[in-house]
């Protein structure tokens, strides 16, 4: 195989088939990117650690056709150093890769391309075209809440529901729950004219990664096809794809508090600075200790925002439209961050109940698009 690229072509396309590379497995194949040369003068890259996997097709000089595989890392690694302006990469039959670019060249070792392990089927039978822009937001705002490593399988990812015109994202753990609605035009994609009515559970890697690939360009779009066990994203010249978590996810509906006794509507960004500045005392590591909470207490027209430890205290004070009763209540000061910053608009409604039963976080008015609501469980104070 000889194949000669733009080097810069080629050093931009790698950080996302990065994402999709194996660092611990047994199988070289695994660490590797696979190249597919093609006479027509193009090549399709491909990255998959059996859970995710990147393809994308990249135009290039082709010499002489062929298929295999080389360590992606490595591979990256020496396209970024050399200071040519095309990267010449032969591999021959006793499986060496040479790189050449200007006067520098490379020698790496290379795999057969049967090697590579074989790709999940897509069928492209039913999917949804969504704008990337919408779906990068809505991912940003609830992926902080996803289970990692949690004993429940379904809540290691993010939930979401298409129908007709309303996607639904809800991430949960065992302290927080997000959830994100948004009516929007989606283009159905089923191949039968079906109505779209879907649910499926993408695993909180592939989540973490979906994001960096979405653009921040609103003229762009995303066409999402799944299977029973599969999902794939086709945003441009991009196809990821990974496997989805099987079983029933939660009923969140039935797990958030809807009727709370007590409320209080206050401005979005004085309350983050308030804990920003709380969390320079509840953040701080010290041996032996353990992380002090936030506490809140809502008084009058007034929200006190207290923290204390072996280091230091802060005290803060917010004015609120306040209805209900007085309450002191304390929360992990970075879970409850992470729930305020991802709730939008200029006002944000707090609402609760008791010191033991959870908080809700909403806009003061929901978007028009939809829904936003954050709900957080309390730390219980020692006396």
């Amino acid at each position: 195989m000889k194949v000669v690229f733009d080097r810069k072509l080629l050093c931009s396309v790698f950080p996302p088939l990065m994402c999709a590379v194996s660092n611990k497995s047994t199988l070289p194949a695994l660490e590797g990117v696979l190249i597919e040369a093609y006479d027509d003068n193009y090549c399709i890259l491909t990255t998959y650690d059996t859970d995710k996997g990147i393809r994308l097709r990249i135009d290039a000089r082709v010499f002489a056709s062929g298929h295999y595989i080389v360590n992606a890392q490595r591979f990256f690694q020496v396209a970024r150093a050399m200071d040519g302006d095309e990267i010449e990469l032969t591999i021959d039959s006793k499986l060496t890769a040479k790189i050449l670019s200007g006067r520098s060249s490379h020698k790496m070792p290379a795999l057969e391309g049967d090697d590579f392990p074989s790709l999940p089927e897509i069928a492209h039978e039913k999917g949804f075209v969504i704008g990337q822009t919408l779906l990068k937001k809505m991912i940003s705002q609830v992926s902080h809440a996803m289970g990692v490593d949690d004993t429940r399988p379904v809540l290691n990812g993010c939930y979401m529901k298409v129908e007709d015109k309303t996607i639904t994202l809800v991430s949960c753990d065992s302290f927080s729950l997000a959830k994100r609605v948004a009516k929007t035009e989606i283009q159905n994609k089923n191949s039968d004219n079906s109505p779209l009515d879907f649910s499926f559970i993408v695993p909180v890697r592939t989540v973490n990664e979906l994001i960096k690939l979405l653009s921040d360009d609103e003229e762009e779009y995303a066409e999402i096809y799944m299977t029973k066990k599969n999902i794939v994203f086709i945003l441009g010249g991009i196809t990821f794809f990974s496997r989805l978590i099987d079983g029933e996810y939660i009923d969140y509906n039935r797990i958030i508090i809807k009727n709370h006794k007590i409320t209080a509507i206050l401005n979005h960004d004085e309350f983050i600075s308030a804990l920003e500045r709380a969390a320079l005392v509840t953040e701080e590591k010290v041996a032996g200790s353990v992380r002090s909470p936030v506490k809140l207490e809502f008084s009058g027209e007034v929200l006190k925002i207290m923290a204390s430890s072996s280091t230091g205290s802060t005290y803060d004070e917010i004015l609120i439209k306040h209805e209900g009763e007085d309450i002191l209540i304390g929360f992990n000061n970075r879970f409850l961050m992470n729930n305020v910053r991802a709730c939008g608009g200029e006002r944000i409604k707090l609402s609760l109940s008791s010191p033991l039963t959870s908080m809700n976080i909403e806009p003061e008015e929901n978007p028009e698009d939809g829904e936003e609501l954050f709900m957080l469980l309390p730390i219980r104070m020692k006396e």
